[in-house]
């Protein structure tokens, strides 16, 4: 994107042009209607516009740790959760369409089992997933080191398998729990 100083009107414009879309289907798949991921979308190119000098090069993970911040001020102030997602033909079709994908395992079993995880579980899962972003692009965005969101992303597919299955994966003790009868 060039140094602060070139960042203009004209480096703004291109930005804009390049990142929009992403963010909006950002938000979309986030908030139930149209309208509110597009202010949130317009939300973010402002703190982009009044930040431009922190704007890195790459800067879709930057945007997506704006816009995420911008969803849980919001959800923090209403003190709800966001409106569920409706699940349309086009997204069902694009699941079974896939390369390699299990097409037995709909959209509505995957949102479902997501819906069971932990709000930092499913944001990894659907940074990496839906956002198509690195491990290290999606540490950026939780604002973590990539080994932190590696693990993370770890877990939460564990537990996204776990949660799909409908049965648990047996736990390990740990070594140093271990008691004397159990040697």
């Amino acid at each position: 994107m060039g140094p602060p100083e070139k960042r203009d009107e004209g480096w703004f414009t291109s930005l804009y042009a390049a990142d929009y879309a992403h963010i909006v289907r950002y938000g979309l798949r986030r908030l139930a209607d149209s309208e509110a991921s597009a202010e949130l979308a317009q939300e973010v190119f402002v703190v982009a516009w009044r930040r431009r000098g922190e704007v890195p090069d790459r800067s879709l993970p930057w945007l997506y740790g704006v816009a995420r911040r911008l969803l849980a001020n919001q959800w923090r102030s209403r003190r709800t959760a966001p409106d569920v997602v409706p699940i349309t033909a086009a997204e069902l079709t694009r699941v079974a369409d896939s390369s390699g994908a299990d097409t037995s395992v709909g959209i509505a079993d995957v949102r479902a089992a997501l819906a069971t995880l932990g709000d930092l579980d499913q944001e990894i899962l659907r940074l990496i997933g839906w956002e198509e972003l690195t491990v290290s692009e999606a540490a950026q965005v939780l604002g973590c080191t990539r080994a932190t969101a590696a693990v993370r992303l770890h877990r939460a597919r564990r537990r996204l398998s776990e949660a799909m299955s409908d049965r648990p994966v047996p736990s390990r003790r740990p070594v140093l729990a271990t008691t004397r009868e159990d040697l």
